[in-house]
């Protein structure tokens, strides 16, 4: 049997891959698998970026792994300070009901995303990241060392998006890796 030439994975530029025309019998790197992240929330445009990323990356990538992530403000984002007085206040009570109340929101979300990836019939794993979502977000793709995060977009125009920031933004600058945006559709966008 003659070699023909490189490997479909060293022509398409896998990482790991050879391109030098070794021989049958030389040892040749296996190409590291695609660890890929889609970001979560509450809403259908972020379900509809995993579904985009369950048919369209993870089923051409067999050995690919997929963590579906969710970002929570920490609690202390939800304590007012009084007055002028710079003191924040909030009861123990209160900050426990609502952490209970954010675990549970996070629950719901992130089973909700997971039942979507078991009827695609494909692993994933879940992860809940505390914090602003913009940075929380960027530092867990570079603790996981993903490979791609993928997200939605909720279609906000220049000047929402100018005032109230737009996370996939943030993080098409910002993230350590490759970052695809999945749009709405058009009859999520109205």
């Amino acid at each position: 049997m003659e070699d023909t030439g490189p490997p479909a994975a060293a022509a398409s530029g896998a990482p790991g891959a050879r391109v030098d025309g070794a021989g049958a019998g030389a040892e040749r790197p296996v190409a590291k698998a695609l660890k890929v992240v889609v970001a979560v929330d509450a809403s259908e445009e972020s379900l509809h970026a995993l579904s985009w990323a369950l048919d369209n990356i993870v089923r051409c990538h067999p050995n690919a792994s997929l963590v579906v992530v969710h970002a929570q403000h920490a609690v202390d984002h939800f304590v007012y300070p009084i007055a002028a007085h710079g003191i924040a206040y909030a009861p123990p009570s209160a900050v426990e009901s609502m952490r209970k109340a954010q675990e549970e929101n996070s629950r719901r979300i992130l089973a909700r995303a997971l039942d979507l990836c078991k009827e695609r019939q494909v692993d994933a794993t879940a992860a809940v990241v505390e914090g602003d979502a913009k940075e929380a977000i960027c530092q867990a793709v570079e603790q996981m060392q993903a490979g791609l995060l993928v997200l939605g977009s909720r279609g906000l125009g220049k000047i929402k998006r100018a005032f109230l920031g737009s996370v996939s933004d943030y993080l098409s600058h910002h993230a350590c890796c490759p970052v695809l945006v999945v749009k709405p559709t058009k009859a999520q966008v109205k």
